[in-house]
């Protein structure tokens, strides 16, 4: 079985992962980060690296993807390969940081990638407004990430709607977590919890 945790910056995925594979025995995977060879860059100048980024996030989860194919296991996956091709690249383009012979490669690359891999079992979508997210990024002081600006999380957050509002791939499950705090109150994991249950009860 194969869950993944889809949202906007800040939203909380990496939390919410570590709290859903603690509970649920599930192995959990992170978005690259700490070792992505080009996070610090992109934030620095996204238009020089906007692509490079996303063929490296592309190459990067298509290979977790597969790997879980291969071992069997049920795993929990912080963000998913949706993401940059329907949200982050286009955004990048739409706001002239990548270049439409780029996009167009990107976009070509992820049509064949996509055709190779199967949709996660369940996609759990953290909704958040902006200050939140903001709130968030703050909290938890990543230097690359300061130079974020507003504008920016707000396109991102009217991409996720316009994508989550279409998503057909296989069950969904959405989170306020303007409202739902899950990470500091225990009774609003629970409601979490439950709800989960309710969607996997016929996964195996």
């Amino acid at each position: 079985m194969q869950i993944s945790v889809a949202g906007n910056i800040g939203s909380g995925k990496t939390t919410l992962t570590s709290l859903l594979a603690k509970n649920y025995d599930w192995e959990a995977h992170y978005e690259d980060t700490e070792d992505n060879p080009y996070l610090n860059d992109f934030y620095e100048d996204m238009q020089r690296w906007s692509f490079n980024l996303q063929i490296y996030f592309l190459q990067n989860r298509f290979n977790k993807i597969m790997h879980f194919r291969e071992n069997g296991k049920d795993v929990i996956m912080d963000r998913t390969i949706y993401e940059d091709a329907y949200i982050f690249a286009p955004n990048l383009h739409s706001m002239n940081l990548m270049s439409k012979r780029d996009f167009d490669n990107y976009i070509e690359l992820f049509d064949l990638t996509n055709s190779l891999v199967k949709a996660p079992d369940l996609l759990i979508y953290l909704r958040s407004s902006v200050p939140n997210l903001v709130n968030n990024i703050q909290k938890r002081g990543r230097e690359y990430e300061t130079s974020i600006r507003l504008d920016y999380l707000n396109r991102l957050n009217e991409r996720y709607e316009a994508w989550i509002s279409q998503y057909s791939e296989g069950k969904l499950l959405i989170i306020d977590v303007d409202s739902n705090h899950f990470n500091d109150n225990p009774e609003h994991l629970k409601d979490v919890l439950n709800k989960i249950d309710q969607e996997i009860t016929n996964l195996s």
